[in-house]
């Protein structure tokens, strides 16, 4: 073979292999398709049940439309940011909480999109399970522009804290 011929013969099985691979990836679950649509920024619901201008959380996709990144509290000190993913069939999320530590998540199973449970399946800069870390997240979406999430601490194997919110899509 000419060596001329290598470099062009190495692209096209570069090429090649990135397409079978392309062809071998899981779907990626509803649920993560229903994230994906929550992209822009969310405001809080007031107890009238009408949006506020206050932005609680913003979510964008990244990595190829791979990750939903949402950012909760941006710019303050409470800042957090929780990246959802597929994990072959599974959708997983990381939460990277302001108290430092990185709760890792899977989705339970459910043929309801729009519910989606996750609970805690170990993390990062956890001594053990007692220490305080968000254990369960449950996101509701109410069609195209309403959301609500519950997000539930535990220390010591016992709910410690629980954060509620109703969100509404920023117009």
């Amino acid at each position: 073979m000419n060596r001329r011929m290598l470099p062009v013969l190495a692209l096209v099985l570069g090429v090649v292999s990135c397409a079978w691979a392309e062809e071998k990836k899981a779907p990626a679950s509803p649920a993560f398709e229903a994230l994906k649509k929550l992209a822009g920024d969310w405001v809080e619901v007031g107890p009238d049940g009408k949006p506020t201008d206050k932005v609680v959380t913003s979510f964008r996709l990244t990595a190829g439309g791979s990750v939903v990144q949402e950012t909760l509290f941006a710019g303050t000190d409470h800042e957090m940011v929780t990246m959802y993913h597929q994990d072959g069939a599974d959708l997983v999320l990381t939460h990277y909480c302001a108290i430092g530590n990185q709760p890792r998540m899977r989705a339970e199973s459910t043929k309801d999109a729009g519910r989606i449970v996750f609970k805690c399946a170990g993390g990062s800069n956890l001594k053990s399970e007692s220490d305080t870390h968000m254990h369960h997240a449950t996101l509701t979406l109410s069609g195209s522009d309403r959301y609500s999430a519950e997000w539930i601490a535990q220390q010591d194997g016992k709910e410690c804290h629980k954060a509620s919110f109703n969100l509404a899509r920023k117009k």
